[in-house]
C-alpha cells in the first residue's frame, strides 16, 4: 500500500462533560497537528497517491472551518464531547466527502483509504482511520 500524508494545524477552544476529564470539564484551548494520510494499492498515471498541493488544500479547507472556533458554541456539535478521537472522525468524513465530489481530481478516484491522526502534543495524538 503506497500513501502520502500532508499537515495543518488548528486552534480551538472546548469543554468536555463527564468526571473522566477531569479539569478538562472547563473550557481550555487545543492546538492539534493535523496529518491526513491517503493511501492506494497502485500509483496512478503519473506514479503518485495523489497530488499532495490539493491534498494540501482540501485539509487546510477543513480544518479552517473549525480553526479558531468555541467548539462548544458550533451547532454541529451540540451537545457532543469533542474528544480528540472524535474531531479526527469529523475531519475524516468532511475530506471523504469533499474527494467524493471529485476535489482531489481524478487522480484520486484509486484511493482506498483514509487517516486523519489529530496531535495533541508530543507524547499523545489520535486517529481515525477510514475507507474511500
Amino acid at each position: 500500500m503506497f500513501s502520502i500524508t500532508v499537515r495543518d494545524h488548528i486552534m480551538i477552544a472546548h469543554s468536555f462533560r463527564g468526571e473522566v476529564f477531569g479539569p478538562a470539564q472547563r473550557l481550555h484551548g487545543a492546538t492539534f497537528l493535523v496529518d491526513a494520510t491517503f493511501r492506494r494499492e497502485q500509483l496512478d498515471d503519473d506514479n503518485i497517491v495523489v497530488d499532495i498541493g490539493l491534498a494540501t488544500q482540501e485539509l487546510g479547507a477543513v480544518v479552517s472551518e473549525l480553526n479558531y472556533r468555541n467548539l462548544d458554541s458550533e451547532p454541529d456539535f451540540a451537545g457532543i464531547n469533542t474528544s480528540t478521537e472524535f474531531l479526527a472522525k469529523v475531519i475524516a468524513d468532511r475530506l471523504a466527502e469533499r474527494i467524493a465530489k471529485g476535489a482531489l481530481g481524478e487522480g484520486a478516484e484509486g484511493l482506498a483509504g483514509l487517516t486523519v491522526t489529530l496531535h495533541e502534543s508530543h507524547v499523545a495524538w489520535a486517529s481515525y482511520e477510514r475507507a474511500l
